[in-house]
């Protein structure tokens, strides 16, 4: 700063404050379509917008249980896709098991495993045993 009178400094301030306008700033020009025109013209307005908000929330909330639902319905398929897998795996596991037991219930195969536990076949054939009732009642 140099040295001047206080009175020079506040006359230099009053004029650079007199040059300094404020501008306004100008109102913007709104395109003219069709978003624009149907905002303004006031064919939605505020009152009409607040008495369907009851209505949008309404189709809100049933496009996010048809949301919920489709979600629902895609998880019950895999579900029942990984169910119908596990049922024809168990299916070829009952066939192999049953054919097992088929084989090994076979004479030959039940005469093989006797054989170890030292029990073997007869040959000669059963006989009948009869019992003779007395007809004396003593």
């Amino acid at each position: 700063m140099s040295n001047r009178f206080r009175t020079e400094i506040q006359e230099e301030e009053e004029e650079a404050e007199e040059l300094i306008v404020e501008d306004k700033p100008k109102k913007r020009e709104i395109p003219d379509n069709f978003f624009t025109q149907f905002f303004t013209k006031r064919f939605i307005t505020s009152e009409k917008a607040t008495s369907a908000l009851p209505f949008v929330l309404f189709i809100a909330f049933l496009g996010m249980v048809y949301i919920g639902n489709m979600h629902l319905a895609e998880k019950t398929i895999r579900d029942i896709d990984d169910l119908t897998k596990e049922v024809k795996e168990r299916s070829w596991d009952f066939k192999t098991t049953k054919a097992d037991m088929a084989f090994k219930s076979t004479l030959i195969e039940v005469a093989k495993r006797a054989d170890t536990l030292g029990v073997r076949q007869s040959v000669e054939p059963p006989k009948k045993i009869t019992v003779k009732e007395d007809n004396d009642e003593n």
